[in-house]
């Protein structure tokens, strides 16, 4: 479990990559999400995530220029997106992310949902750019076991991380232990459930408890159950309250309550039924 803003997880390639950071889906591209990445970048966060789908790669590569911080010392994330699977198709989306962020390398490269007709190839497209050096890491995101299991029966590379929907009405217990056993670090995209959870008896009362909101009782949960988790804001203020969750610790009690909560209950899609 990380200690701290800044603490990195290890791997299964031997990359480290922070264990917490900013999402920045749904943030316009431009001032607002070249705003929000500075904010984030000089506030310590280390991680920032970001998809060719989101439309704001070019800003995200220039808040991190906009900051006080190397490149070299920001782990960056993007995605691979549905209509631009394939082999080929793939190399070329990966050269028009490096143009738009602005940078010659990428320290982790996604496939964003699994296209049944075209992922496996994608992930051939992805293992080239892993052996030329030009990613660190490459993982997948949405991904239920049966599709990891596929791709395993194909892959050279095994992938270092599954970005999935996680939250406590969303426990995907079956994917977290399945990647836990296979070693591949688990992270959580809306953690929060896009503030659905925010009303919810059990988290508030535990957040009353700590003198803490029901933001940070969440976030907390995550990085105890060893999910990197990836909260999206555009809030300078938001942005700050999201890190502040360091500083104290649910206890097992508390966890298992939230727990609890869990509904199987998405808020985005399912990767076996997404129009693809």
């Amino acid at each position: 479990m990380i200690q701290s803003l800044q603490d990195r997880v290890k791997l299964n390639n031997g990359i480290e990559m922070p264990g917490f950071g900013l999402g920045v889906y749904k943030a316009e591209e431009g001032q607002e999400v070249v705003e929000a990445v500075r904010t984030a970048v000089d506030h310590g966060y280390r991680l920032v995530d970001t998809a060719s789908f989101y439309g704001n790669e070019r800003g995200v590569g220039e808040g991190i220029r906009e900051s006080s911080v190397s490149r070299d010392d920001i782990f960056v994330t993007t995605k691979v997106w549905n209509d631009e699977q394939g082999y080929d198709e793939t190399l070329r989306a990966f050269e028009k992310s490096l143009d738009r962020l602005g940078y010659d390398y990428l320290d982790l490269y996604l496939i964003h949902w699994p296209v049944k007709e075209h992922f496996l190839q994608t992930w051939k497209a992805m293992e080239r750019l892993y052996e030329e050096g030009v990613i660190k890491a490459i993982g997948v995101s949405n991904f239920n076991v049966h599709h990891l299991q596929r791709l395993f029966t194909h892959a050279n590379v095994k992938p270092t991380v599954n970005q999935i929907e996680y939250h406590p009405h969303l426990t995907q217990k079956v994917v977290k232990a399945f990647c836990e056993k296979e070693d591949i670090k688990m992270e959580a995209w809306s953690p929060m459930k896009r503030g659905e959870l925010f009303d919810d008896e059990t988290i508030t009362d535990i957040a009353q408890r700590h003198g803490k909101t029901p933001a940070q009782v969440i976030l907390r949960w995550d990085i105890q159950h060893n999910v990197i988790t990836i909260p999206k804001s555009v809030t300078p203020s938001r942005i700050k309250d999201n890190a502040d969750i360091f500083d104290f610790s649910l206890s097992q009690e508390e966890m298992e309550k939230i727990d609890q909560l869990n509904r199987d209950e998405r808020r985005g899609m399912n990767p076996d039924e997404f129009d693809q």
